[in-house]
């Protein structure tokens, strides 16, 4: 069930990098994000100056939006988001870093953001594939851009990346909020079924939607065919895996508390096409194989989408929160219908 073992390819590499691991700041997701730009054009080469500029505007942007790390941690003058913040007006009116956000980005990146984005969160092991090496001396420092980067950048899942990247980015923000970042660390995400928008239970907050957020941990596949999903050419369906109609057959089960069918641990992005005929059939086996599996990948995320899943656990006598649990839970679900 180890999101690393499902499939050895680039794009796993790259959702593991992206998906996986604490976060006590957003600066992968900016490098990511630059990265991915840089690596469309089918570059093999940027100079750290030229990424430091999309990495450190894409910050700026992001800073008026929400916290970029937790509000209680300490930081100095010199700190890379002290003079983010301090420079972001400015760089914002000119549509580009001014020259101190420039020189700090640049200062900062290769001992902090780079060195760090490729690691997994234990055991100071790093994901299978690499997507850059940094090289020569300050000030011309060069990124070399990898085949397997410039591959994942030019596919046809490309724009998929893309949209879980900023869903993580959002969620992660959104956790080093005061009030909402409590919320969420505390009492996980809610679903508001009409507009498909992960909320914080509280103030119903909207933070991203279920779709960008969880397709990562299905490897940006349907989980009914199992095929790829594709924004811009595949209409997509957000699927009641165990559907909605029978809430009230679990209702009467004998679990400590009912089970919520529109909660995240239940939805799964799907083609449209798949999910019409689907309509209110159980899933079948392997579906509630690759539903568990998918459950599992996000138990290896960090809060909020683990503290949900959690939860939706821990509400269940028959249930625990230890490493492979979804299996016996998904079993026991469809045991009750």
């Amino acid at each position: 069930m180890d999101f690393s073992h499902w499939e050895q390819s680039p794009r796993s590499s790259w959702r593991m990098a992206v998906l996986i691991g604490a976060n006590t700041r957003t600066y992968k997701f900016a490098l990511g994000s630059a990265l991915l730009d840089a690596a469309a054009e089918g570059r093999s080469e940027i100079l750290l100056r030229d990424l430091a500029v999309p990495y450190a505007m894409g910050l700026v942007r992001h800073i008026g939006q929400a916290p970029q790390m937790r509000l209680r941690a300490e930081r100095g003058e010199s700190d890379f988001l002290s003079v983010a913040e301090r420079e972001a007006a400015e760089s914002l009116r000119l549509g580009s870093p001014t020259e101190k956000l420039l020189a700090a980005a640049i200062r900062s990146m290769p001992g902090m953001v780079m060195q760090k984005f490729h690691n997994l969160p234990s055991g100071g092991a790093e994901v299978p594939h690499r997507f850059y090496e940094v090289t020569g001396r300050s000030p011309e420092q060069v990124v070399r851009l990898s085949r397997e980067l410039r591959d994942i950048a030019q596919s046809e899942q490309a724009p998929t990346l893309r949209g879980e990247l900023a869903a993580r980015w959002s969620i992660v923000e959104t956790s080093f909020a005061i009030g909402i970042g409590q919320s969420l660390i505390d009492e996980g995400v809610a679903v508001d079924m009409t507009t498909l928008q992960i909320t914080d239970r509280q103030r119903r907050r909207s933070v991203t939607g279920v779709t960008d957020a969880v397709i990562g941990f299905q490897r940006g596949l349907c989980l009914i065919c199992t095929e790829p999903i594709t924004p811009g050419e595949d209409d997509i369906a957000v699927d009641h895996v165990f559907p909605y109609s029978f809430m009230r057959l679990l209702r009467s089960g004998e679990q400590d508390a009912p089970l919520d069918l529109d909660a995240v641990w239940n939805l799964a992005p799907t083609h449209a096409r798949c999910n019409g005929p689907k309509s209110n059939r159980p899933p079948t086996r392997e579906e509630m194989t690759r539903l568990a599996q998918r459950n599992e990948a996000i138990m290896q995320s960090p809060v909020p989408l683990k503290k949900t899943l959690e939860l939706t656990l821990k509400h269940n006598k028959h249930s625990s929160t230890r490493p492979g649990e979804w299996p016996r839970f998904i079993q026991h679900v469809r045991d009750l219908l």
